[in-house]
C-alpha cells in the first residue's frame, strides 16, 4: 500500500533540518511537490523521502589512500565566519500583522525590528541600517510613502515593500515613483511576503 502520509511545514522543518526559507524555495524550484490545503501547506512523505534519495550520490568511488604528508606543524584554527542576516525593519499600525511579519521573517533567518508608526520607524533607520524596509501604506501620522521618502534618503537604494489594505492607483503609482520592489494587499498569504523579501534581497 502506497504512503500516503502527510506532514506540516513545521515537521518538515524537523525532518529535514532546514529553515523556512529553504523549504519555500525547493518548493518553488519544485524539488518538493506540496498539496495545498486550505491555507496550509501539506507535503506528502514519501515525496520528501524520493528527494532525499536523489540527493544522494551513487556509484560514487571511494578516494585511493595515499601515504601520509610529513607533519607540517599545528595548523592555524580558522572559525568559519556566521552569515549575515538580512535586517528588516516592519512598520505597521496594526499588531496582528506586526507579529504575523515578525514570526514569518524570524523563522525564515532574518533578523527583524518592528514598530508600529512612521515616526517610530524613521527613528529606528537614524539609528540602524536596514537591508529592507516593509511599511505599511496608510497609517496615521507619518504614512508609508513619507517612511519611504525619508528612507531612500538614509539609503537610495534601500530595498521596500509596501502592504497595505487600502489599495488605490495613484498611492500605487507614487509608490513605484520611489522605487518600491514590492507591493502587496491585505490580507496576504506569507509565502508571498516571504517571495518578495527574497526578490527584493536579490536572493
Amino acid at each position: 500500500m502506497m504512503d500516503e502520509t502527510f506532514l506540516t511545514t513545521e515537521e518538515v522543518l524537523e525532518y529535514l533540518q532546514v529553515n523556512l526559507r529553504t523549504v519555500y524555495r525547493l518548493i518553488k524550484a519544485g524539488k518538493i511537490p506540496a498539496v495545498r490545503v486550505g491555507r496550509q501547506w501539506r507535503f506528502r512523505k514519501r515525496d520528501i523521502d524520493a528527494w532525499l534519495d536523489s540527493q544522494r550520490p551513487r556509484g560514487a568511488a571511494r578516494p585511493a589512500a595515499t601515504a601520509p604528508s610529513p607533519p607540517q606543524g599545528p595548523a592555524p584554527s580558522a572559525r568559519p565566519a556566521a552569515p549575515v542576516r538580512p535586517r528588516v525593519l516592519v512598520v505597521d499600525d496594526e499588531a496582528s500583522i506586526r507579529d504575523l511579519l515578525a514570526k514569518t521573517l524570524a523563522l525564515a533567518e532574518y533578523d527583524v525590528d518592528v514598530v508600529p508608526d512612521g515616526r517610530s520607524a524613521l527613528e529606528q533607520m537614524r539609528m540602524n541600517p536596514y537591508d529592507l524596509l516593509i511599511a505599511d501604506l496608510k497609517m496615521p501620522g507619518i504614512d508609508g510613502l513619507a517612511v519611504i521618502r525619508e528612507a531612500k534618503r538614509y539609503k537610495a537604494d534601500l530595498p521596500v515593500i509596501i502592504i497595505t489594505g487600502f489599495s488605490s492607483e495613484s498611492s500605487a503609482i507614487e509608490a513605484l515613483n520611489l522605487g518600491v520592489s514590492g507591493y502587496l494587499t491585505k490580507p496576504f498569504r506569507v509565502q508571498k511576503v516571504l517571495a518578495a523579501a527574497a526578490k527584493a534581497l536579490g536572493e
